[in-house]
């Protein structure tokens, strides 16, 4: 989703090939189609599991992690392999690879055939036969659903693995804990959440990603930034795109407007940088500049670049996303906010209508599904030529449509959405005009030729970080950047690498810290959509550290811990079991 970009790539990168031109067989291509999914999850394991906690991670299991998965083996099997980009965030990948997941996501399943049967027999009791025959056919999805399960050996993770070893797939990495990082106060915190999460995706996975999604879309270039709440001292910041490069990370994701309002600074040609104006772009569009159609090297330090990144097209992903037209909208698939039962219900009804009433809803019918999926994904494939086709006569080049999603929006939020990729994937490989692949072939079929500066933002509300730091959220940075500052000091101070037991306090500490700095928890607050929830892990989280960073300062000073002391290490250990391998030395704030 690990290789220098500007060292290992850059040679190619630079090769002249004037105006992109790529052969498959004896056919020039349209152009490439990359489909980017961004599996992610906060760290919910032993943190309460209805409403809020584990069931949000069983759910996403059920609906989405593992249907992708089917998905991929059967394009791979009617056609060829599926050449999707998804990303596992670290803490997703921990979560999916703990035995508590396991043997509570087999308690889930068997709980949810025990609820689809009493469904039925209490719809057979009332002569609604065809809700009877719902009830009956989630019984044998989530039979199915568990075969699978036990065919890969309950190991999500090693599975996904294994389709990338197999050449079906990319998988991306991510920060640790899925940390918002333009806002995080210290570089180092910034390259502690790259590096674990690294880290932790070469462990579980078997192998080090070279793509990474960056949380939230959201970048920083480099520059002097005045910390937003507590401190107002401006300080240097170094551009997300070096920090990730020095993990040896080759390309990243943004949202369109960051490259539509990038700034030109040079070009590669036959392997040497060119530095061009800031003029440049506007007096040479038919070169691609300011279009997100092909990758572009990012430096905000006015050099050649190491690290590429792909913009979100964002008139081809609104098929899908909006609210008004977007395809789950259709009448026709099933209703994802009407539910049947107590606790965990079943869905037996159709949206009929996006702006009906839930009393209003229709009962469900499948046999309706399979036209209606092959007329979007019909209609989606079109729009994606269509928008290659608009690039070819604008510039003479071939283009990339890079489509990314939130991988949940497939089957958990949007049912069918597993069924409309496998149709989309299986249309585009059969025709044969768009070269469908992964965003690491499509990086080395057309390394970037442009070097551009890109300005500050994320794929939020405006574009900004206002959905992360704002009246409701400004509390948590302020306790963030107290303990950012605080974690600093005390890796400077204390002897952590001479006295195990202060390392060892250290390293949880540091576990804390990365769960404190989660994106999840502000999200969830601005978007009323868990607000106690989001509240309670974050001050958990600080809690627990200030706890932690106070027993270590103890012990530093040679002093015994008490039976409360013990308690919380124990507790902190219980409920936060994710991350096994600390390294302090991941809060270096130098590259490796």
């Amino acid at each position: 989703m690990q290789r220098n970009f500007g060292k290992a790539r850059s040679y190619r990168a630079s090769e002249t090939r004037g105006p992109a031109r790529y052969s498959m067989g004896m056919s020039e291509i349209l152009g490439r189609f990359c489909l980017v999914l961004h599996g992610h999850l906060p760290y919910v394991l032993h943190h309460g599991v209805w409403p809020h906690g584990e069931d949000w991670l069983y759910e996403g299991a059920a609906e989405t992690y593992l249907p992708i998965l089917q998905m991929v083996d059967e394009v791979e099997f009617l056609s060829q392999p599926a050449k999707i980009t998804i990303g596992l965030t670290p803490i997703l990948l921990e979560q999916l690879a703990h035995d508590r997941f396991k043997t509570g996501f087999r308690a889930y399943i068997a709980d949810r055939i025990r609820q689809a049967e009493s469904d039925r027999k209490e719809f057979e009791s009332r002569n609604e036969l065809h809700l009877a025959y719902l009830a009956q056919r989630w019984v044998e999805w989530f039979g199915k659903l568990d075969a699978f399960f036990t065919e890969i050996k309950e190991d999500i993770p090693a599975a996904y693995a294994e389709r990338v070893k197999r050449g079906w797939i990319e998988v991306l990495t991510s920060c640790a804990t899925h940390g918002y990082l333009p806002l995080l106060l210290e570089d180092s915190c910034c390259r502690a959440q790259i590096r674990a999460g690294v880290a932790s995706s070469e462990r579980l996975l078997g192998f080090k990603p070279t793509g990474m999604w960056l949380p939230e879309c959201a970048y920083r270039p480099a520059y002097q930034w005045t910390p937003p709440v507590w401190f107002d001292n401006q300080r240097n910041r170094v551009g997300v795109e070096h920090l990730i490069a020095d993990e040896g990370i080759t390309h990243f994701f943004v949202e369109h407007h960051l490259v539509e309002q990038g700034r030109s600074e040079g070009v590669m040609r036959a392997g040497q940088f060119h530095r061009v104006g800031w003029d440049h772009a506007p007096s040479h569009m038919h070169e691609g500049w300011y279009d997100v159609h092909e990758a572009v090297g990012v430096n905000s330090d006015a050099g050649p670049y190491r690290t590429a990144a792909f913009a979100r097209d964002p008139l081809v992903c609104e098929q899908v996303w909006s609210g008004s037209f977007g395809y789950p909208a259709a009448g026709t698939y099933l209703e994802f906010h009407k539910k049947y039962g107590p606790r965990r219900g079943l869905r037996y009804w159709k949206v009929t209508h996006n702006k009906a009433d839930l009393g209003a809803k229709d009962p469900y019918y499948p046999d309706d599904i399979p036209a209606r999926i092959h007329e979007h994904a019909r209609h989606f494939c079109d729009f994606i030529k269509g928008r290659l086709r608009e690039y070819r006569h604008k510039t003479g080049r071939i283009g990339t449509v890079c489509a990314a999603f939130d991988a949940e929006l497939f089957g958990h939020w949007w049912f069918e959405g597993p069924l409309f990729l496998r149709d989309v994937l299986l249309s585009l490989q059969h025709d044969g005009e768009v070269d469908v692949c992964t965003t690491a072939e499509a990086l080395d079929r057309q390394p970037p030729d442009k070097v551009m500066a890109l300005p500050e933002g994320s794929w939020g509300e405006d574009g900004n970080h206002s959905v992360w730091l704002n009246d409701q959220t400004r509390w948590m940075w302020e306790v963030e950047y107290r303990a950012e500052a605080e974690f600093g000091k005390l890796t400077f101070e204390l002897p952590w690498e001479t006295n195990d037991q202060v390392r060892e306090l250290l390293e949880r500490a540091g576990r804390e810290l990365l769960l404190m700095q989660a994106s999840d928890w502000p999200f969830v607050i601005r978007r009323a959509q868990a607000v106690d929830y989001g509240t309670k892990r974050f001050v958990l989280h600080a809690g627990r550290f200030e706890n932690l960073t106070d027993i270590c300062k103890k012990v530093a000073r040679g002093g015994e811990l008490d039976e409360v002391e013990r308690f919380e290490i124990q507790d902190a250990d219980l409920h936060d079991s994710v991350f096994p391998k600390i390294d302090l030395n991941w809060w270096a704030n130098t590259p490796k």
